[in-house]
């Protein structure tokens, strides 16, 4: 692989994220699908805490009519710890909304009443629904999502004027909430509150929907008291998809999430201090790496520097990342130039740690300084993968949950991730199997064992750190509850410090390292050096012998 090949590999993911990136919105989210023909799209997850709410704006244009039978709506169920989360459409064919709300509430599109059916279960405690939005804000949030002018979208002149007469809600019962007035066909999204509580049995009730065949709109607020705080998922249902022949349709999803802290997920709110302490922690690492590197100069080789590279590039990464957290926490979205920034030097970060870990796997500059026909190979199918890895991280990044896409280009980050984690034990398995045949014919033995060792333990680093970062941080994950899911983040920062100190440390650029000589401890000790295996001098050996030993031909 050429120099020129490397550049390309290196800054292909960065012009890519240039263009990708701007749909990465924060915790204020807008999901927009155009003729979509999925039954089930996750639209977001989110950790609330006591007070926190959850803000959904939709638009939905339908190609076919609905009828009496069509279920469309949305779920919003609450996700325990422990569990496996897994997409409705992967557990049944059978429409969700049709199902007990266990642990869940439904709020499904009644298009003959015009209005939207809300069932709750009792269990989900202390959670609060609303369609009291009809401030300015959200009225404006209307019109710039559909371009039309709003509530009075579809609406008639008349009908319109004589809205504008009424000067004071009309208080309803819970057993009139969303009954249309006779002959009505356009509900408006009333001033009052029309709130259902989850304090007792499953409810069945209205709040009002929008509708201008084939547009309806609907605009929804969700609060989460002291004891429905918790993790929640938000499904977005069309059950008229299910068949064999599924319809198009063009949704439109505006969510805002929040916490009483900010717009952080309760899983979040700790990131800001955690990366920028890693931050730190990873910056003091690579100058005290950099003070070796001169304290030592003469036994410094080319791969030192690169891993004094990789732990910089890592430390602005995180710093990139805690700031960009603190933006969405206040603002609900990160400054697009840090966000840039931040991508810049991950991909950076991740094609760095890859390299120097296959280049002190093939015992590069350490046992060896030219790379093998089987060295070249790793790097050919390692590189690329890693190009593809970090394509796919930046696509996952700058797209919305519910985006077609995203469960894709997650699996294919998964799966790329695990067979670079796997292809680079292969030039540690190669060295210390190198090793071993060396020390078995060269005459310097001794110093062949001793690299050995030193491979071998490098062979036992690579696999702990693969195992804690992959496995035991996504186990640690779902087993915690939900305001402690940021554990995961610190056991995958704090593993890879220790992995990089580790790594330092065996290969550091000191003159009683093994790799570069081995100390002499017992002044009688016997080695055949081998002075050189080609030539006129092949085969010729240098013997050091003791004083009291007579000397035999």
């Amino acid at each position: 692989m050429d120099a020129r090949s490397g550049r390309w590999l290196l800054l292909g993911p960065i012009g890519l994220l240039l263009l990708l990136f701007g749909g990465c919105t924060g915790r204020k989210h807008q999901l927009q699908l155009t003729d979509e023909k999925r039954s089930n799209i996750q639209v977001n997850s989110f950790g609330f805490f006591a007070n926190g709410t959850l803000e959904v704006n939709m638009t939905l244009r339908l190609v076919r009519p609905p009828n009496n039978q069509s279920r469309i709506g949305f779920s919003l169920s609450h996700a325990k710890s422990g569990q496996f989360l897994s997409s409705p459409e992967q557990v049944s064919l059978r429409c969700v909304l049709d199902s007990e709300p266990l642990d869940k509430m439904f709020l499904i599109l009644n298009f003959t009443r015009s209005c939207v059916s809300v069932k709750m279960s009792g269990n989900l405690k202390d959670v609060n629904v609303s369609d009291a939005l009809g401030d300015k804000e959200k009225v404006e949030s209307l019109k710039t999502t559909t371009g039309q002018p709003s509530p009075s979208l579809g609406t008639s002149p008349s009908k319109t004027e004589s809205d504008k007469k009424k000067k004071a809600p009309v208080q309803k019962r819970d057993t009139d909430i969303g009954q249309p007035a006779p002959g009505e066909k356009t509900k408006q999204i009333s001033a009052s509150s029309t709130a259902v509580k989850s304090d007792g049995p499953t409810k069945d009730l209205c709040l009002a929907l929008q509708s201008s065949p084939p547009e309806y709109h609907l605009v929804f607020q969700v609060v989460f008291g002291s004891k429905g705080q918790g993790l929640y998922n938000l499904y977005f249902h069309n059950c008229n998809n299910l068949q064999l022949s599924p319809t198009g349709y063009n949704i439109t999803i505006d969510i805002k999430e929040k916490n009483p802290g900010g717009y952080l997920s309760a899983a979040e709110i700790p990131l800001f201090k955690l990366y920028l302490i890693m931050a730190g922690g990873f910056f003091t690492a690579s100058v005290i790496w950099v003070y070796m590197l001169h304290k030592h100069k003469f036994s410094v080789f080319k791969i030192h520097w690169l891993m004094a590279a990789l732990v910089f590039t890592k430390s602005i990464a995180l710093l990139f990342h805690s700031i960009n957290y603190y933006f969405i926490n206040k603002e609900g979205r990160p400054l697009e130039g840090l966000a840039v920034m931040y991508y810049i030097t991950h991909v950076l970060k991740g094609v760095l740690l890859f390299i120097t870990i296959v280049l002190i796997g093939t015992g590069w500059a350490f046992v060896k300084y030219i790379l093998s026909d089987k060295d070249k190979k790793i790097f050919m199918i390692v590189l690329p993968l890693q190009v593809l890895a970090n394509v796919a991280y930046i696509i996952m990044e700058s797209s919305e949950t519910g985006t077609s896409d995203y469960a894709l280009w997650t699996q294919i980050v998964f799966l790329v991730d695990l067979i670079c984690c796997g292809a680079i034990l292969f030039p540690v398995i190669w060295s210390i199997r190198h090793l071993q045949e060396a020390s078995s014919t060269d005459g310097k033995a001794a110093m062949n064992l001793a690299k050995l060792k030193l491979f071998r333990h490098y062979y036992i680093m690579i696999v702990c750190y693969i195992y804690f970062t992959r496995i035991i941080a996504i186990l640690l994950k779902v087993t915690v509850s939900f305001q402690l899911q940021w554990l995961h983040e610190m056991l995958v920062e704090v593993s890879t410090l220790v992995f990089f100190v580790l790594t330092g440390y065996k290969f550091r650029p000191a003159s009683n390292n093994p790799y570069l000589q081995l100390p002499q401890e017992d002044e009688d000790i016997q080695m055949d050096e081998v002075l050189t295996e080609s030539g006129v001098l092949g085969g010729v050996t240098r013997v050091n012998k003791t004083f009291n030993e007579p000397e035999t031909l």
